[in-house]
């Protein structure tokens, strides 16, 4: 037998391992199951979540509340159905002129331009309305990392739910349970995210208080995908995904995703747990950000193999928050240019502005900005300075979506608006 033979899973060791998941008096799998049967199952709970992101369920709760937003959604809604953002075809013209040439785009290596963080629905109302006036596109995926509970006393998530399902674009929302409220004894707020190395933020019994907290705001707003940081939860989610719920997440960077073994481990635990269908629920992971293009390369190998090439999205940052998380300057957009057109299902994550932009202003981009309560934003007189920070954002998408088409490589924006 040859060395690389050796590696060939047992048909014993899978037995085993299925024995112990259907095992009835498996403690792990039964505390699982007792809080999906708490929702009612998921024949029950999918309905429940179809009806909860239907656009005109979440207009009306927000018009029984008398919401100031609802003026700003008509608002989206006319602008959209009135043609006032570019069209794609009409954007490739205004980047390449008499260049463009449909024929020539490498149409199987559109990057999906995404965006990180919105924080608060009004951010969103600006940037539509300059990508209008200077006719730009909106991101076809957006993250958020806004608190759950916050959002949900002013109505914001009600209305992001409802601007997404307006612009089409793909939405992730961070649950909670994420391990910035004490979780871990150990740590403290935020600096749960500087001290990772203690803990990553879910311990004891927080993976199934995380599937609580899921399928409330699944059943409450259908809210589909949300950030996964931990390999508990993720194990949850691919479980609650193999039974029947239709939950979709993507793994954050703080899961250390940095080379093709650690990507191979996570892809190896998508696929054992694919529905029939072959689908999973991970539709997507940040990288590392200290990945290199190669990394990137051969990662795209097992996924190709296990069938999860359309499935699941590699998620780059491209820039990053000024302060807090990497060391600056941080600009991956010549390289993103160069895998973009070797690996299949991209997405261009922004997280701050280019560093010569974000240097200079006032208040830079900051990641733990994210976890400030919206009292202490106001108080502070930070408002403003954070949508600064939001449209800086923009404008790194709408440099990093000329760079690609520059180069022949489409891109997907908000696909109800362009």
């Amino acid at each position: 037998m040859s060395l690389q033979n050796k590696l060939r899973i047992s048909e014993e060791s899978v037995k085993t391992i299925n024995d112990f998941l259907l095992d009835p008096a498996n403690p792990l799998i039964q505390k699982f199951l007792d809080v999906v049967e708490k929702y009612g199952g998921p024949e029950a709970i999918n309905e429940k979540a179809a009806k909860a992101r239907q656009l005109d369920h979440l207009m009306d709760q927000l018009k029984a509340k008398n919401s100031p937003y609802i003026k700003d959604l008509e608002w989206l809604i006319e602008q959209r159905d009135s043609g006032k953002f570019i069209k794609l075809e009409d954007y490739y013209r205004k980047i390449l002129g008499d260049n463009y040439n449909p024929d020539s785009m490498k149409k199987d290596f559109a990057v999906t331009l995404e965006l990180s963080a919105l924080q608060y629905f009004p951010f969103l109302i600006e940037q539509a309305k300059q990508a209008i006036e200077k006719q730009e596109l909106m991101p076809g995926r957006i993250i958020r990392v806004r608190k759950m509970k916050e959002q949900e006393s002013d109505d914001d998530i009600l209305a992001v739910a409802a601007a997404m399902n307006i612009i089409g674009a793909s939405y992730v929302e961070t649950l909670d349970t994420k391990g910035t409220d004490g979780s871990n004894i150990h740590l403290g707020g935020p600096e749960t995210i500087t001290g990772y190395f203690g803990g990553v933020g879910q311990p004891n019994d927080y993976p199934i208080k995380w599937i609580d907290e899921f399928l409330y705001y699944y059943t409450t707003y259908g809210v589909r995908q949300v950030l996964n940081v931990n390999p508990g939860t993720v194990l949850l989610g691919y479980f609650l995904h193999k039974i029947g719920v239709d939950i979709e997440f993507k793994i954050s960077v703080y899961m250390g995703n940095d080379n093709p073994y650690s990507v191979l481990w996570t892809l190896l635990t998508a696929k054992l747990f694919t529905r029939e269908d072959g689908t999973t629920s991970l539709i997507g992971f940040n990288f590392s950000n200290s990945v290199n293009n190669e990394t990137i390369e051969l990662s795209a190998v097992p996924r190709k193999a296990f069938g999860l090439e359309d499935v699941v999205r590699f998620e780059h940052h491209i820039t990053e928050t000024y302060k807090s998380i990497v060391r600056q300057p941080y600009n991956r957009r010549d390289e993103l240019v160069e895998v973009a057109a070797k690996v299949r299902n991209i997405s261009a994550k922004h997280e701050g502005a280019d560093p010569e932009i974000d240097e200079k202003r006032e208040h830079p981009s900051d990641i733990l900005d994210y976890f400030m309560d919206k009292e202490d934003v106001l108080k502070q007189n930070l408002m403003d300075k954070l949508l600064r920070n939001y449209l800086d954002k923009h404008e790194a998408i709408a440099k990093t979506a000329n760079a690609l088409i520059k180069n022949n490589i489409p891109v997907i924006p908000a696909k109800n608006l362009h």
